[in-house]
């Protein structure tokens, strides 16, 4: 019986499960579905809400180059993938590259997105590149405190340029700001006496003379005026629903801010420095490693940073130049003139790495290596650079009998023609060598010490 039993239990258990599994099947499959169900309206919830439904707002508070021209593409290409309502460009900027200029302006004309720029915060200008940006947006707007303008070609270091030399640049700047006003509908007699009279306007004048749009407090002042007004873009008209909009911030990438940064005139100078003297050094003391690691991803740096600038690649020979120098002063270990004609060839470079001669920008501000970063960087190449050739020069008159044993006889390397002088690397060490009998020593050729004389090896050939 309890064996019936028993078995009369287990089908009694089994007989009950299967009167609940298709009742539990199918809860479980409506649960699934309303997760389905309600996953997917999240998802499309989410998609509209970043389809639109808002605005887009960048800042550009910088020179204007080609990563704030790239910055700016990568908006216009997000608010337009995103179906955003609105594109705001917040403004100030002393100006910039007048390729890059072009770049922003074909960008805002061509946008299928409406776009505004806002001079802002409370102090901002857009001048000079920042005039050219501020008239192609759809809507250019000041806040209170602003200014804009003054968009005309100057020299490098600031002053007016020559009557026939500023024609051309003028010129071709001017068509097109004229170009940018007739497409935009804004004033453009007054915006082209920003290029062919460098003329500045305050918000209010700006406004009055319809060179911009009108005064905002704040983005929710902003909003608000924008709100119901109609706008062409590159696909059609757009009338604006703007009121209580919410706004999105988008900021720089990573790499972006990077290059923004390493791109100031100063720190694209301090690179280049860097990367030079990491060279010398490492050529000092071979097998360093990290001085040459550390020089060569400096040069590189420097030499994209000035990529972003307008750089008068002489400056760049000359610092180069004054590095070659340094070194081969040390090598000589103190006669001078190499050292003085290193220390001149780096003040120049410095002095003239954004020099520009000719046809200059007609949107770029003055731009130049701060003296108070050329000048200390100076002292100290000149300090430290004494201190290297002192140092050397010490530890070669501390030669002792002893060790003039010991150079006697050693076996080293030509490094540098010897006709009859160069230098020889004696293990880790190189000497201002003399040929012996004056005769000509290739370099790479193995030699043998036969003699010293002060701070000079005297060698000839090995026979080995």
């Amino acid at each position: 019986m309890s064996k019936e039993k028993g078995i009369m239990t287990r089908e009694g258990h089994s007989g009950e499960m299967g009167k609940h599994t298709p009742l539990s099947r199918r809860l479980l499959r409506s649960f699934m579905l309303a997760l389905s169900v309600l996953a997917v309206s999240a998802g499309l919830a989410g998609f509209a809400l970043g389809q639109g439904g808002h605005a887009i707002l960048i800042d550009i508070d910088d020179v204007i180059n080609p990563v704030t021209a790239g910055f700016l593409h990568r908006a216009v290409d997000r608010a337009e993938k995103d179906e955003a309502e609105l594109l705001i460009v917040r403004l100030d900027t002393p100006g910039g590259l007048f390729s890059s200029t072009r770049d922003m302006v074909s960008d805002l004309l061509e946008a299928e997105v409406p776009s505004v720029v806002y001079v802002a915060p409370g102090g901002a200008h857009a001048a000079s590149a920042g005039t050219f940006i501020a008239a192609a947006a759809n809507f250019a707007v000041m806040a209170p405190g602003t200014n804009i303008g003054a968009a005309s070609p100057v020299g490098a270091g600031g002053e007016d340029l020559p009557e026939t030399l500023a024609s051309k640049a003028t010129q071709d700047a001017a068509a097109l700001m004229r170009d940018i006003a007739a497409k935009r509908g804004r004033n453009s007699e007054k915006l082209e006496e920003t290029v062919l009279k460098a003329t500045a306007y305050s918000s209010e004048e700006a406004v009055e003379l319809k060179v911009v749009d009108f005064i905002a407090l704040n983005l929710d002042d902003l909003l608000q005026k924008l709100d119901g007004q109609t706008v062409e873009t590159a696909a059609g008209p757009r009338t604006l629903h703007t009121e209580g909009l919410q706004v999105r911030t988008l900021g720089m990438s990573f790499t972006e801010r990077f290059l923004l940064i390493i791109s100031d005139p100063n720190i694209a100078f301090i690179l280049l420095v860097v990367g030079g003297l990491g060279i010398v050094i490492e050529l000092f003391s071979p097998g360093a490693i990290v001085p040459g690691v550390v020089g060569a991803i400096s040069l590189l740096l420097a030499f994209v940073a000035l990529g972003n600038l307008p750089v008068n690649w002489a400056g760049v020979t000359f610092i180069l130049l004054a590095m070659a120098l340094l070194f081969l002063e040390a090598q000589v270990a103190g006669f001078g003139i190499l050292g003085v004609g290193a220390i001149i060839s780096f003040v120049v470079g410095g002095l003239l790495l954004f020099y520009r001669s000719g046809d200059p920008s007609p949107t770029m501000p003055t731009m130049g290596v701060s003296l108070w970063v050329l000048l200390p960087t100076t002292a100290i190449l000149v300090g430290g650079g004494s201190w290297v050739v002192m140092a050397m020069i010490k530890s070669r008159r501390a030669v002792t009998f002893s060790t003039a044993e010991t150079v006697m006889g050693k076996v080293g390397t030509v490094t540098t023609d010897l006709a009859p002088i160069g230098t020889v690397q004696l293990t880790s060490e190189l000497w201002t060598a003399v040929a012996d009998n004056e005769e000509v020593i290739r370099a790479g050729e193995k030699v043998r010490v036969v003699g010293l004389e002060g701070l000079t090896i005297r060698v000839s050939k090995t026979r080995e």
